[in-house]
């Protein structure tokens, strides 16, 4: 997402001229290229899929709705497995309409990781619930905290669910460093992201993520925190921003490749 301008097969290209041994990917744009084909685009390329973002969306209290997202989430785990990535990034979902029932909601996504884990272990694909700043809890992710990730992933074996490490979503809580050292003490750090937080927010806030170095947050204390922690996977950069995706893709990319070695590397 970070270069959502580049079709896949230009940003495998780039990554391969940049040295970038592994790309998280989204389902959408798979989707569109081919599953299969995707996965041996990346494989003839000698990269690895770190991750498959998303899966998730869990809250709703329809029953019909409810089975339409376990098997959106069944599928997702499918595609996972297919493109030989173990983790498959969780946005849980945010309120239903009408809802101000924050605990029911969260109960709900424990009861579709109760159906969702044991058929991931059985793809080979473990599940990362990823908390997402508290602007989100209404309409996008009940989860705002790792308190609150690995609250609901405590639930069930490591290797089924573990939580996403974001530093977008996480570098304004305080409480966040004993969570990672929480998270890495279970095996639960499935994944590790960067992105910088930069104010003023634009309208509608989704995009407003910083390249990093731009922002706030101090990504080397935050790869502190989880290499403390025993987390020796990989490390992705995923930047929502509309001003960023307006420019040249591989040379986003490249600066990416650099501000990465600069801040966090």
């Amino acid at each position: 997402m970070t270069v959502k301008q580049l079709p896949l097969p230009e940003l495998v290209d780039a990554c391969r001229e940049l040295g970038v041994p592994g790309v998280g990917l989204w389902r959408e744009p798979v989707q569109a290229y081919g599953v299969e084909a995707t996965a041996k685009l990346v494989r003839d390329a000698g990269l690895t899929v770190t991750t498959l973002c998303r899966g998730g969306f869990l809250t709703a209290t329809d029953a019909g709705e409810r089975a339409a997202a376990l098997a959106d989430n069944r599928r997702a785990v499918d595609e996972a497995a297919a493109l030989g990535t173990d983790t498959l990034v969780l946005v849980s979902g945010g309120l239903p309409a009408g809802s101000k029932d924050l605990h029911g909601a969260r109960e709900r996504i424990a009861d579709a990781l109760a159906e969702l884990g044991p058929y991931a272990e059985d793809h080979g694909v473990r599940l990362a619930i990823e908390p997402l700043h508290p602007m989100f809890a209404s309409d996008r992710c009940v989860v705002s905290t790792l308190a609150q990730a690995l609250d609901l992933a405590e639930r069930f074996p490591a290797h089924q669910v573990g939580v996403t490490v974001d530093t977008y979503h996480i570098w304004w809580d305080d409480t966040a460093p004993a969570q990672i050292a929480r998270a890495g003490a279970q095996g639960r750090i499935h994944t590790f992201q960067l992105a910088d937080w930069i104010t003023p927010l634009p309208e509608g806030v989704l995009n407003g993520r910083g390249q990093i170095g731009d922002g706030a947050v101090d990504m080397r204390e935050w790869k502190g925190y989880v290499d403390a922690a025993g987390y020796t996977g990989a490390i992705e950069v995923e930047l929502f921003n509309d001003t960023l995706w307006a420019r040249d893709g591989r040379a986003l990319l490249a600066e990416t490749a650099a501000r990465f070695a600069e801040h966090a590397g």
